[in-house]
């Protein structure tokens, strides 16, 4: 069974603009926000792929701006796997404010050796545990 992992986002003054809405490639950090704590919840914090010797990139990104988002606004961000690849994990990311969808994306992120930079196959264990939000 697939899972989506969620994360709360506050709207801070650093996030807007000077019409007091959220800034658009803010979107994209809290999107990187959930990933990285999707990966931390697995066991798999910032710090332990540089020590494997593994880097995971954004590969790109497709975002979708549907409502405003604004300051002091308490939005919950989404991290679903949609695609598991040897190399990539695809995934669809959402910012919900309650029940209104705020903002869609789909990332693709690789995996790459931190040394040649090229792309490289995921560890299996974080594969393994991966599955289960696929």
């Amino acid at each position: 069974m697939s899972e989506t992992f969620s994360i709360p986002v506050r709207v801070y003054i650093e996030d807007t603009d000077v019409g007091g809405i959220v800034y658009y490639v803010n979107y994209l950090k809290f999107m990187e926000r959930a990933r990285t704590e999707l990966l931390r919840s697995l066991g798999y914090g910032k710090a332990a792929m540089p020590q494997a010797g593994l880097l995971m990139v954004v590969h790109s990104a497709n975002i979708e701006y549907l409502k405003s988002a604004q300051l002091d606004d308490e939005l919950q961000v989404t991290a679903h796997i949609a695609r598991l690849g040897r190399a990539t994990v695809v995934f669809e990311q959402g910012v919900l404010r309650g029940e209104e969808r705020i903002a869609t994306a789909t990332v693709k992120v690789a995996c790459i050796d931190a040394g040649s930079r090229k792309p490289t196959p995921l560890p299996k264990d974080m594969y393994a545990n991966l599955k289960r939000f696929n």
